[in-house]
């Protein structure tokens, strides 16, 4: 309940700045969405799932979609370079990052499948057993029962 009032308010309150936003707006942001998605896909392919990368290409591929507009844009006639536009279309690109990143399928341990680098800093030290010999007994290596093994484990089954 603490938490639903405030949520509650700011919806009501945001009604009304939609009429603020500009329809060229909305559309630079949904291009940003569209191309930072493709971005987002293609470094994800390419870096193996790595999740840094894939929302490095989503805001890449967003940016270089809005790049590219704005300088048509700017060699328009009576049109013009634009900041707002390209920063819609990056906001665009770093929504859908964010929203990869926040929806990516976890494993059985419900941890994210991606990781953030190639190192698996959290795997544990694996104690390594010291060497051992086999001891001869009287000239001759000693019996699997006499070493706490079974002959039973060793058999082949057929």
């Amino acid at each position: 309940m603490r938490t639903l009032i405030p949520t509650l308010l700011f919806f009501v309150l945001a009604l009304h700045c939609h009429g603020q936003v500009e329809r060229d707006k909305a559309l630079h942001f949904l291009g940003g969405n569209l191309f930072g998605l493709a971005g987002a896909g293609i470094a994800k392919q390419a870096s193996d799932g790595n999740r840094i990368w894939t929302f490095v290409g989503s805001v890449a591929g967003s940016t270089l979609i809005g790049l590219a507009k704005e300088t048509v844009d700017a060699g328009q006639q009576n049109n013009g370079w634009d900041n707002d536009d390209l920063a819609a279309t990056i906001l665009g690109g770093v929504t859908v990052g964010v929203t990869i990143d926040l929806f990516a399928k976890k494993d059985d341990r419900r941890r994210l499948r991606g990781r953030y680098s190639k190192l698996d800093l959290k795997r544990k030290k694996r104690w390594v057993q010291p060497h051992s010999e086999f001891v001869l007994l009287e000239g001759k290596l000693p019996s699997l029962q006499t070493l706490g093994l079974s002959n039973h484990e060793f058999t082949a089954k057929q």
